[in-house]
Formats: C-alpha cells, structure tokens, sequence
C-alpha cells in the first residue's frame, strides 16, 4: 500500500479513537467533574454537532490551501485540543476542547479523503477511501478498547494524553510523506452544498442521520449499560468495546463485499433491518438475570459491531452512485449527516435515560433504521437511477 495512504489514516486512527472512546470515559468524566451521566453525555452531543457544522464551513474557508499544510496544521491543533481536555480542571473547558478537537477532526477527515483521491490513479479511488476509512475501522476496533484500557490505568485524563502522543505521530508523518503544492479549486459553503440537490442525495443523507441516531441512543451510553444495566465490572469495558470493535473490523469488510455483489442499496436495507433487531436487544439483555446478562452483552456487542459497520461502506457506494462527479463533496456531506445522527441520538439516549430509565434506550434506538427504511421506500420512487442496485 501506498505509504502516504498509511500515514492519512493514522490521523483517522487517531481521530477515531477520540470518537469512539469517550463512551467508555462518561461515568469517570462525570465523577472527576461533578456532573450527572446525562450532562457528561453532552460531551458527546457538542462534539457531533460541531463536527457536523463546523467541518465544512472550515473546509470552505481552507479548500484553496496546501492540503500539506491543511492535514499536518489540523493534527497539531487535535494535539492541543487532546492536551487540553487532559488538563482541563472542570467540565466547561473539557467542553470547549471536545469542540476544538470536533472542528478539526472534521476538517483532517474531509481534508484526507479527498487527498487520498488526489494522489491515486482514478482506477484506484475506491481503494484509497477505504484506505483512510480503515484508520477509523482500527481505531473502533483496536484503538478504543486500548485507550479504555489506559483509562483504566492512569484515568480518563491519561487516555487523552495518549491520543494527543497518536495525533503528534501523525501530524510528524502526514509531513514527512505528503508533497508540498497539492491544492484544490477553493469553493464556497453554498457551491458545497449545492450537491445536496442532487436527485436521491438528500434522502440518502436522511437514511444516514437516522441510521446513527438509533445507533448512537444506545453506544454513547454503553458504559452505563455493561455497569448498571448488566452489572459488569468497570475492568471489563475494553472487553466490551474490543468485542464491539473485532465485530465492526468484519462487519467493514463483510459490508463492502456484500455491497458489491448485491448492491449497495440492498445492503443498507439489510444492515438496517438488523440493526433495529440488535438494538432491541440491548433492552433485553438489561432484563436478564446479571449472571448471565453480562456474558450475553459481551457476546452481543460482537454481533452489533458487525451489522453497524456493514451499512457504512454501502452507503459510502450509494453516495458514490448517486453523485459520482461530486464524490468529495457528497461524502464530507454524508459525514455531517453521521455526524448530525450522533448528536441527535445521543440527546435522544440522555432524555429517555432521564425520563424512562437505562432499560428503555434499545427499544427507543431501535425506532430510527425503521423509520431510516420508511425514508428509503418513499423516496425510490424520486429516483431515477440507482445504480447501487446493479
């Protein structure tokens, strides 16, 4: 593989770790604070909502500067906000890193994808994107369980040190294997969003929102599920997020290939309809009995990696089909709608958990992949061209 494709996805490795960690991090965040699970769950909602926002006003404002320049400048700016949220001595300044962090992350992730396609032949752009996007597959999979594990060790403070220690590598090797005097046409917010007219893009964004939103109701609070809802050890929560990211590692993979021989489409349809069952599950489980609960999550969480991270390169295919010659720009669009579902769904998971109680989130996250499917099925009639069902 192309070693500067290598060093792009070390910052998604980096990045992903942030991202997907700080589930884990909620309850000692809480404690160390003084806020309740609830409020520390906004950490998560900010986040999301800065990324989703943020990210492509920047992007619009630096789309005409040295991508060299642009990759390298983000990482640094992660690493300070890594350091900062690891120094931060009360919940608002955690805040205001956690934003930091999102703007940036956004911006190095959008910034990759299309330098990643830059610099291949375009009879390998498909492999180059999945070359970043496996920085984030690893960092689900093998990242997080060991920042939770550090977590353990020296606490949530700790685990943030370690991933400004990934981001500085990244920021020194971005440098070192990108080329100087990679530009590209600068466009303006309204020229990026312009694709969203796109015949099929919009519903395909929305099916993506509510994808996540299910999602993230339940996984921003899976460390109150593994220890109050199914009475786990604290020490088992890299085991909870390993077993999920070893899933999401398949589940990648199994996605892409089933993608591409039923079609993408299909896929999505699949992975949403599973989706919705393995949510529900999460509520069962919670009503076992703890001695078997707890072995039955851990198993499960396996189960869920795979069919969660089965939709994301299927519905990378269906962006691609449906606005091949906007690829950059409808992919960063299909991250702000990720990302969008991630904080709508975490805010979702914190008001049934206030309202309703722990027990409830799987059966109120599995609401959202069947109204994603309600948005598929209507809107397929309006498009005239999906080719991701050939």
């Amino acid at each position: 593989m192309d070693i500067r494709l290598i060093g792009l996805a070390l910052g998604t490795f980096a990045i992903g770790i942030e991202g997907f960690v700080v589930a884990s991090l909620l309850p000692q965040i809480a404690g160390d604070t003084g806020v309740t699970l609830v409020q520390a769950g906004y950490l998560v909602v900010t986040y999301a909502f800065a990324y989703a926002i943020g990210a492509p006003i920047v992007a619009a404002i630096t789309g005409s500067l040295d991508r060299r320049s642009i990759l390298a400048g983000s990482a640094l700016v992660f690493v300070a906000g890594s350091l900062l949220a690891a120094i931060s001595p009360n919940y608002i300044l955690l805040m205001a890193a956690r934003l930091l962090i999102a703007v940036v992350a956004g911006l190095y992730a959008a910034t990759a994808q299309a330098t990643a396609v830059a610099i291949s032949e375009p009879h390998h752009r498909g492999r180059a994107i999945s070359a970043i996007v496996a920085g984030t597959t690893l960092a689900v999979a093998f990242g997080a369980p060991l920042g939770a594990f550090i977590s353990g060790l020296a606490g949530w403070r700790g685990t943030y040190l370690f991933i400004a220690l990934v981001g500085m590598l990244a920021s020194l090797i971005v440098w070192w294997v990108l080329p100087a005097g990679l530009r590209a046409d600068r466009l303006s917010l309204k020229q990026r969003l312009a694709v969203i007219r796109h015949p099929g893009l919009l519903p395909a964004l929305l099916t993506m929102l509510l994808y996540m939103t299910g999602a993230f109701a339940v996984y921003t609070y899976i460390a109150a599920i593994a220890l109050d809802g199914v009475g786990l050890g604290r020490e088992l929560l890299p085991v909870i997020l390993l077993a999920f990211g070893v899933g999401a590692a398949l589940g990648n993979f199994l996605g892409g290939q089933l993608a591409d021989r039923f079609g993408a489409t299909r896929t999505v349809v699949l992975s949403s309809v599973l989706s919705t069952l393995t949510l529900a599950a999460v509520s069962w489980i919670m009503a076992l009995p703890q001695d078997i609960a707890g072995p039955v999550l851990i198993a499960h969480m396996v189960l869920w990696g795979v069919i969660a991270w089965m939709f994301a390169p299927a519905q990378a295919s269906r962006i691609l089909s449906i606005a091949p010659e906007s690829a950059p720009l409808a992919l960063s669009l299909n991250y702000s709608a990720l990302y969008l579902g991630v904080a709508i769904g975490s805010m979702i998971g914190g008001v049934v958990i206030a309202e309703f109680g722990l027990q409830q989130l799987g059966w109120i996250g599995a609401i959202f992949p069947v109204l994603g499917l309600a948005v598929m099925r209507l809107a397929r009639t309006t498009r005239p061209r999906d080719l991701s069902l050939a």
